[in-house]
């Protein structure tokens, strides 16, 4: 067989019509190239922090690529025979969806295990959980509260881990976000992406690593009192300087200026319900609106959101729906480019 590497950013597969190689590729016909060699085959999926730029590169084509192939009912078998524990303390739409549909495209099978299934961290240690789910699954999921207990699981169970978010970081929504991004503009870096809101959450702490490291003019745009920690920005920083990223925390709406993407997320994260009424009062205005999408200067400037959107909250509802087709494509490519870390990391490829 011959090697196809398919152009960067899906949209070039998905949207248009095929060339001969992509569809031989489609068919079969052809493979991907992987011109590096890269096998992240027993991997675990923590956090950004432990991939380069090449693997993260890496998975976002192969997520392209199987997300082409969905696309013309093409599914494949690479997880055949592998049984995937799915183990939830935080409740979900997109990250159960796209690891039970995600596995079962590629021949694998899912079990739900959630917070009052098993005995994780009540009755039995993480570590002895760890050990029995290791033993009977082939990959394990997790998605909760502390970035200790997934890391436990990745140390104690002996198979690949991913972590579908704790508090600390939600890697495979970047995944998710960045392939949205090469599908609307073709290309990551050197793309201004601003975070708005909160921005020492999960997601802001994992937009800046994913930005650190392949390259994009990464902005936190939140309150003083909301910005992130200085030690994170500080390695961030350390990331920019190899991937010429640009790593910028202010206060001021004028860093959205020159924008190419604005994003958001929930003011209160989960398991901070208590603290909606302090967040509405100093995120008020930081509200994603028609004003904030003006001040970008840009009529090119797109709005992301990971969902779920507490609409007039954190963005309005005109906003929201203006950018649907975005927001939404975003939360398909969750699913995507989760079932590309699966294959990548336990799949017979």
């Amino acid at each position: 067989m011959v090697n196809y590497s398919p152009p960067k950013g899906s949209g070039l597969l998905l949207n248009g019509s095929l060339d001969l190689r992509q569809k031989k590729y489609l068919k079969g016909e052809i493979e991907m190239e992987n011109p590096k060699n890269i096998s992240l085959k027993g991997r675990s999926f923590l956090t950004l922090k432990d991939f380069t730029a090449d693997e993260i590169q890496y998975l976002l084509d192969l997520a392209a690529d199987l997300k082409a192939k969905k696309k013309q009912g093409i599914t494949g078998n690479s997880l055949k025979g592998k049984n995937i524990a799915l183990i939830f303390e935080k409740p979900s739409t997109r990250t159960r969806s796209s690891f039970t549909v995600g596995a079962i495209d590629e021949g694998g099978h899912p079990e739900y295990l959630g917070r009052d299934d098993i005995q994780l961290g009540h009755k039995e240690t993480v570590e002895d959980t760890a050990r029995v789910l290791g033993r009977i699954f082939d990959g394990i999921e997790f998605r909760g509260f502390k970035q200790e207990t997934v890391e436990k699981l990745a140390k104690y169970s002996g198979v690949p881990v991913w972590n579908g978010l704790t508090d600390d970081y939600h890697p495979t929504q970047i995944l998710a976000d960045f392939l949205t991004i090469m599908e609307q503009f073709g290309h990551l870096k050197g793309i201004k992406l601003v975070f708005v809101g909160d921005g020492r959450n999960n997601m802001a702490n994992s937009l800046m690593i994913g930005s650190a490291k392949m390259g994009l003019d990464f902005c936190i745009l939140a309150p003083k009192e909301l910005w992130p920690g200085e030690e994170l920005v500080n390695l961030c920083n350390e990331y920019a300087k190899e991937s010429g990223a640009k790593i910028t925390v202010s206060d001021d709406l004028d860093v959205v200026k020159g924008a190419d993407v604005i994003y958001t997320d929930v003011w209160a994260s989960m398991g901070e319900e208590e603290k909606a009424a302090e967040r509405i009062k100093l995120l008020t205005p930081y509200q994603v609106n028609s004003a904030l999408m003006a001040r970008t200067g840009k009529d090119s400037t797109i709005f992301m959101h990971c969902l779920p959107a507490v609409r007039e909250h954190e963005v309005t509802t005109e906003i929201m729906d203006k950018f649907s087709d975005v927001v939404f494509d975003e939360a398909e490519n969750r699913m995507h480019t989760i079932k590309a870390v699966m294959v990548a990391t336990l799949g017979n490829i």
